[in-house]
């Protein structure tokens, strides 16, 4: 049975190592459309696993939380991030630090 759309965002979001954030850009295009980038942030939006699925480590490509964090709202967000080591400048995640590396073939 294929995977659906959801399915491959949850298993690329399991992948972002503690401590690092990915785009959800990134996300979109490692789950294989870089146009799916709105699908993820509703895939999140629905995490139906958030002990294992951390949604909080995506951010927009400016390094954004999201207003809309479905876990807490955006503060939780901030939280979460920060407690694993995570720096911010001007309210954003430092994405030249935290921004994950993974490669998307």
């Amino acid at each position: 049975m294929e995977q659906s759309v959801f399915e491959k965002i949850y298993e690329i979001v399991k992948q972002i190592p503690y401590g690092q954030v990915a785009t959800y850009g990134q996300v979109a295009a490692l789950a294989g459309n870089r146009r799916w980038a709105r699908v993820v942030g509703y895939a999140l939006h629905v995490n139906p696993d958030p002990d294992n699925i951390p949604c909080y480590r995506v951010v927009n490509k400016e390094g954004r939380v999201s207003e809309a964090f479905a876990f807490g709202g955006e503060n939780r967000q901030v939280e979460l991030l920060k407690a694993e080591g995570v720096k911010f400048v001007n309210g954003n995640v430092d994405m030249k630090r935290y921004q994950w590396e993974r490669p998307v073939y």
